[in-house]
């Protein structure tokens, strides 16, 4: 619980440096496992929808404890922004001050921020001419239909890609993992995982509850949303009742804060349906995350050496930075930038982050400050 609580204090940066900060606490200080077997875990978790960072955290916390350690592991990595956006949600919803130039300077910042997860992620996930063929594919169908049932079709369709394309390159052998439980939990997660993402839509009409429609909602979502916090933006964004000044402001804040990108939800939980709906938000859009992390751990070793699964997700990696393309363009830009001003913003805070290298969280400081001078001015 330690170890996390630390990593949900100070991990800023988004999934990618999450990713370095568990290996510098659980890998190189603590020592609770190896570079090779903390690599397989990172490429299962990226294959897996939901926030890899968070199921990485997750995994680790099995492996050291079992189930319990995986539940104290997520506990400790969220809850710390879980309630930092909370407490920021009642803030901005007893003001009304959704106008006010800080709030724009945040939703300013999110164009910087998503432009370099993309940068970051094109280089690790479309890194040839290929896979960047199908990224540029995904984001224009992205655009042309822009609904949830389209992303899933797109992704679908470069994983198909992906197999007949790359199935004959080779994947070496992977070694087997220290779990307490076996494939027949394995396969009731996977189950329990099925079973709500099927019958929770069904059963929605003979509910007239806005708590069940929002458990629905998060928990759909945490299910099919591929490439982690940022690409959830553009589904969240669809499918959850806010202005788009309020969910860009709550984006914005989310830069600001450590622990997974994910914890958004709480913010837009707090804004919907107060307390009640961060509690269901939050664990609606995770659970998902850990039925599918359970139900696939035992099987890993074997599915990473099959060459086809491998074939498929390089396709998938691709239509992933395609996606957040898309998402770059609308709602992030379209939503934020609406005056040669706001672009300057755009502009600094982009370079202070790629070229200088500063910390996420001065740059979300620093588009907010701006935009309050700008507002006043």
């Amino acid at each position: 619980m330690k170890a996390a609580v630390k990593l949900g204090l100070t991990s800023f940066g988004g999934p990618t440096a999450h990713i370095g900060y568990f290996r510098e606490e659980y890998v190189k200080k603590r020592k609770w496992l190896d570079d090779k077997l903390y690599a397989d875990i990172v490429a299962l978790c990226q294959f897996l929808p939901g926030p890899a960072s968070s199921q990485v955290g997750i995994s680790i916390g099995i492996l050291r404890g079992g189930l319990l350690g995986g539940i104290i592991s997520w506990l400790g990595f969220t809850i710390p922004s879980v309630i930092i956006l909370m407490l920021f949600a009642m803030f901005i919803s007893s003001t009304g001050s959704f106008d006010s130039g800080w709030i724009q300077g945040l939703k300013i910042v999110a164009v910087a921020v998503v432009a370099h997860a993309l940068i970051g992620m094109q280089k690790s996930l479309a890194p040839d001419r290929m896979r960047i063929s199908i990224a540029i594919v995904c984001a224009i169908c992205n655009l042309l239909i822009p609904t949830v049932v389209g992303q899933i079709g797109i992704i679908i369709a470069a994983g198909l890609f992906g197999y007949f394309h790359y199935k004959k390159e080779t994947v070496e052998p992977t070694p087997k993992m220290p779990l307490t439980f076996g494939k027949k939990t394995g396969i009731i997660s996977w189950i329990i995982f099925f079973t709500l993402l099927i019958l929770l839509p069904v059963f929605k009409p003979f509910f007239k509850s806005d708590y069940y429609s929002m458990f629905d909602i998060y928990y759909r979502v945490g299910s099919i949303v591929f490439g982690g916090g940022h690409v959830v933006l553009p589904i969240l964004q669809r499918e959850v009742n806010v202005s788009s000044d309020v969910f860009l402001a709550g984006y914005g804040v989310t830069q600001a804060v450590p622990g997974p990108l994910f914890t958004i939800a709480g913010f837009l939980g707090q804004v919907t349906e107060g307390t009640i709906g961060v509690f269901i938000a939050v664990i609606a859009i995770f659970l998902p995350s850990f039925l599918l992390v359970i139900g696939t751990l035992p099987f890993w070793s074997y599915i990473r050496s099959k060459r086809g699964i491998q074939a498929a997700l390089k396709g998938v990696n691709a239509s992933v930075v395609g996606i957040l393309l898309a998402a770059l363009y609308d709602p992030v830009f379209t939503s934020a930038v609406k005056t040669p001003a706001d672009f300057v913003i755009v502009l600094i805070t982009f370079t202070l982050l790629i070229v200088y290298k500063w910390a996420p969280f001065k740059i979300v400081l620093i588009s907010a400050l701006l935009g309050a001078v700008l507002h006043i001015i």
